[in-house]
This record gives structure tokens, C-alpha cells and sequence, in this order.
């Protein structure tokens, strides 16, 4: 028995066992059953992040501290 993951990788997204495109070029709020993956913090959102990119995300931590 393996254990389920959600990976986002350039040309794809694996979720367990089967593959899809990526809706977004860098990972952000990809879908999957009303959730959004957040690839800063590794794990399934309610809603969507504000950001447009990593790069805004990555500023706001800076400035922040912290998401």
C-alpha cells in the first residue's frame, strides 16, 4: 500500500496514480475536489491564493514574515 501524493511537476500533475496538465505554469491553486494546492506551504487551501504567481507570494513573505 503506498501513500497518496500530489506533485506538480513542469509538463504534469500527478495526483496519486494519475496524471493531468497543470492548470497553472508554476503550481499555484491547482484544483483538485473544491481545494487549491498551495506550493509554499505544501497542502490543500479552502480557497484560492490572492497571489498571481510565487513570485508575489514570495514578496509578501518577505515583508511579512510569514503567510
Amino acid at each position: 500500500m503506498s501513500v497518496w501524493q500530489f506533485r506538480v511537476r513542469p509538463d504534469h500533475v500527478e495526483i496519486g496514480g494519475k496524471k493531468r496538465k497543470p492548470i497553472m505554469k508554476d503550481g499555484c491553486n491547482e484544483p483538485f475536489k473544491g481545494r487549491f494546492w498551495c506550493p509554499s506551504k505544501r497542502w490543500f487551501q479552502k480557497e484560492p491564493c490572492p497571489f498571481l504567481n510565487r513570485q508575489e507570494c514570495r514578496n509578501f513573505q518577505s515583508m511579512c514574515g510569514c503567510l
